[in-house]
């Protein structure tokens, strides 16, 4: 089943999904002005939805009211505008807690990340997600990555269990993902959502739309909304042309760069933020700050990515 707010307003997206970096002052405090500012500027770029304090935004690294009142702050800059979907994560205790928070602080769903540590069997990842699905009224996407991979049967019991309403997949395993796909169509589930959550997805996000998989997950799009914006709607309209050459000179690039570091799914984002002109400070422990000569990088790829759009004018 689904819940009709939320995955009405996903299953047609306007533009990428924005998963906004969470900013820190210099004291390493949550700077909620900068992140108001971060989330505002997003969904005025083209964001079709805001997808708070997830894996990009340092899920992990917030406490328990750092996490509430960051929610509440993306819900407050997006005014309505765009649904916020929060994330929640830990053992089912924990997850519980953070989908009631992030009901309280206004979000319209969530994305329930892997449980910790654990890698736990199907019978037991099934009971997690229904625990906390049941725990809120708020629509459940299950995320699907590192130490937890789900059978196509797996998904068909998630997909007919009430308020979880899709998918992420960021394990990317084509034909596990199209064997899914296929079984929760034909158990009758023709509305469950399917997201494409590798990191910097578009360079994927082509062999995945040959699964039927549109929505996808956008780190760039915090730091070149436009580069973002201009990849999302060359791949809905068909235009070849452009996706390949910002896959080739632009994505592909950058996640040669991101490579070369453990954690720069999330660290060199922040760094590109920061590049742009907006302050948010340098990730928490235990993640670490790019290199130097990476940032150099960096700078010299948003350069170049830009150029591409010009040429594509």
């Amino acid at each position: 089943m689904t819940s009709a707010p939320l995955a009405a307003r996903l299953s047609i997206p306007s533009g990428p999904l924005f998963f906004p970096v969470t900013a820190y002052g210099p004291d390493g405090a949550v700077d909620l002005d900068a992140y108001r500012l971060h989330v505002r500027r997003g969904v005025e770029a083209g964001a079709a939805a805001v997808f708070a304090c997830c894996g990009t935004g340092e899920f992990h690294a917030l406490t328990p009211e750092e996490f509430e009142t960051c929610v509440r702050a993306a819900v407050e800059a997006t005014e309505g505008r765009v649904p916020v979907v929060a994330g929640a994560g830990y053992g089912t205790a924990l997850a519980v807690r953070y989908a009631r928070l992030a009901e309280d602080a206004g979000a319209d769903g969530l994305l329930a990340m892997p449980p910790y540590l654990v890698k736990a069997g199907q019978e037991g990842l099934l009971r997690h997600y229904r625990e906390l699905a049941a725990a809120t009224l708020l629509p459940v996407i299950v995320y699907q990555r590192d130490n937890v991979v789900l059978t196509p049967a797996t998904v068909v019991e998630l997909a007919h269990t009430e308020r979880i309403v899709g998918l992420k997949d960021g394990y990317g395993d084509l034909d596990l993902m199209q064997r899914t796909v296929s079984a929760v169509r034909s158990a009758g589930v023709e509305d469950f959502l399917y997201f494409n959550g590798l990191p910097t997805a578009e360079l994927t996000q082509p062999a995945y739309r040959g699964l039927g998989v549109t929505l996808y997950s956008s780190a760039v799009f915090c730091f070149v909304p436009e580069i973002a914006l201009a990849c999302h709607t060359a791949l809905r309209t068909g235009d070849e042309t452009t996706v390949r050459r910002l896959v080739d000179g632009f994505y592909r690039p950058f996640v040669d760069l991101r490579d070369k570091g453990q954690g720069y799914a999330v660290s060199l984002v922040k760094a590109g933020v920061r590049l742009r002109g907006l302050d948010v400070g340098e990730v928490r422990p235990p993640l670490h700050e790019p290199a130097g000569d990476h940032l150099k990088q960096l700078a010299q790829l948003i350069e170049r990515g830009q150029a591409l759009l010009e040429e594509g004018m």
